[in-house]
């Protein structure tokens, strides 16, 4: 009679053995696409939108995208179709620098549509070329904040005695001049060049429509996501390109959307331009 402990582990090795070729076969299918993307020959121009309230999430969803497409030969330039209020300071600080990263290894341009203010107008500064609309909105340099009425802000809960003290409304305050200078730091930094307005207007946190915001320095051309595209592909020095459009929001953005032409995959779509 058999062994039923043989008989078990037989069994089990052979479960095993398939699961392990079920593997197999699905990696070998994922991988082609995979390599594909890596070592495509094709030219890419990626437009990304950011076309919702910057949050921490959203934030962290777009910096991740920006990072792969930076890290990713087959892009040679990126378009970002900006719509958008703003949002959060550090999410929008975490836009700016995801941004200046990727500038600083291909070019990056920003179409603006209807609205690029506060913190999408952060994270649009470091652009190469920003193009709006003549009814674009753009600029509101500042910061907004809520302050409590009474002396001091409320204590909250602690875990500990150094964390026993609650900020009071002057040190709230400053901490909020500290946020403003730094954005208007950066707008100064990365458009000062271009600007026809002092710091001190900057700081107004004024917000400029379309042609006014070209005289002012704070965008650089009127057009739209299509002449972005046009002006990317031109500074990345190609005229054979794929266009991708992509939105970090949506759950189903791969990479696997650059490979291929006239293509939808999730909520990325790839136009052929020559």
């Amino acid at each position: 009679m058999d062994n039923p402990i043989d008989t078990y582990v037989a069994t089990a090795l052979q479960s095993y053995t398939v699961l392990a070729i079920v593997a197999l076969l699905i990696g070998a299918a994922v991988a082609p696409y995979a390599v594909a993307v890596a070592e495509s020959n094709e030219n890419h121009v990626v437009v990304v939108n950011v076309d919702e309230p910057i949050t921490g999430s959203s934030a962290q969803e777009t910096v991740a995208e920006l990072r792969s497409l930076r890290q990713n030969d087959s892009v040679k330039a990126v378009v970002l179709d900006i719509n958008s209020p703003g949002g959060g300071a550090a999410a929008s600080e975490s836009m700016y620098l995801a941004v200046k990263r990727l500038e600083a290894e291909k070019p990056v341009y920003t179409s603006v549509g209807d609205t690029a203010a506060s913190g999408a107008y952060y994270t649009a500064i470091p652009s190469d070329g920003i193009y709006v609309t003549p009814g674009s909105l753009v600029g509101s340099v500042g910061v907004r904040a809520s302050v409590s009425s009474s002396g001091g802000l409320p204590p909250g809960v602690t875990t500990g005695p150094d964390k026993a003290g609650a900020m009071t409304q002057d040190e709230w305050y400053a901490a909020i001049e500290s946020m403003q200078r730094s954005f208007v730091g950066s707008v100064m930094e990365e458009r000062g060049d271009n600007l026809t307005v002092d710091r001190e207007t900057v700081a107004e946190a004024t917000v400029y429509v379309g042609g006014r915001a070209v005289n002012t320095g704070y965008a650089d051309e009127i057009g739209n996501t299509e002449d972005a595209v046009v002006a990317a592909a031109d500074d990345a020095g190609v005229s054979d390109y794929q266009v991708s459009y992509r939105d970090p929001a949506q759950p189903q953005t791969s990479l696997l959307g650059l490979n291929g032409s006239d293509a939808t995959s999730g909520n990325v779509t790839v136009e052929q331009r020559r």
